[in-house]
C-alpha cells in the first residue's frame, strides 16, 4: 500500500488555511496536543519521557518530510526553516515535561 506524499503536505494546508493561524503557530499548538494525545493513549503521565520522545521523533519525521518534498533555492534558508521548527514544536512539551517531572506540585495544586 502506497500514500501519495503530498496528502500530508495537503493536510498541513488545510489545517493552516481552516484555522488562519501561521506554520509557527501550529507547530507550537500542535507539539502539546501532541503530546497530551500521546500521553492519555499509553495511559501515561507527562513526567514520562514517551509522550516527549514520540512527539520529538514526529517531529523529525515530519521536517525530514518537508526537506524530501520541497526544495527551497537555499538549503541554508530551508535548513533554517526545519530547525525553527524543531525549536517551535519541542519548547512547551520540553518545558511541560520537566514541570510535570521536577516540580509536579506546579500542575496538581497538590500540597506536601
Amino acid at each position: 500500500m502506497s500514500v501519495d506524499p503530498a496528502v500530508w503536505f495537503e493536510f498541513k494546508e488545510f489545517v493552516r488555511h481552516s484555522t488562519g493561524w501561521p506554520m509557527d503557530t501550529l507547530h507550537v499548538v500542535g507539539g502539546v496536543v501532541l503530546q497530551l494525545m500521546v500521553a492519555a493513549l499509553l495511559r501515561t503521565s507527562l513526567a514520562s519521557k514517551w509522550p516527549w520522545l514520540i512527539v520529538l521523533g514526529l517531529e523529525f519525521a515530519n521536517e525530514a518530510y518537508d526537506l524530501w518534498l520541497e526544495r527551497w533555492p537555499s538549503m541554508a534558508m530551508q535548513l533554517g526553516e526545519g530547525a525553527r521548527d524543531l525549536v517551535g514544536t519541542m519548547l512547551l512539551p520540553t518545558l511541560l515535561w520537566w514541570v510535570a517531572k521536577r516540580r509536579p506540585r506546579l500542575l496538581t495544586g497538590a500540597k506536601r
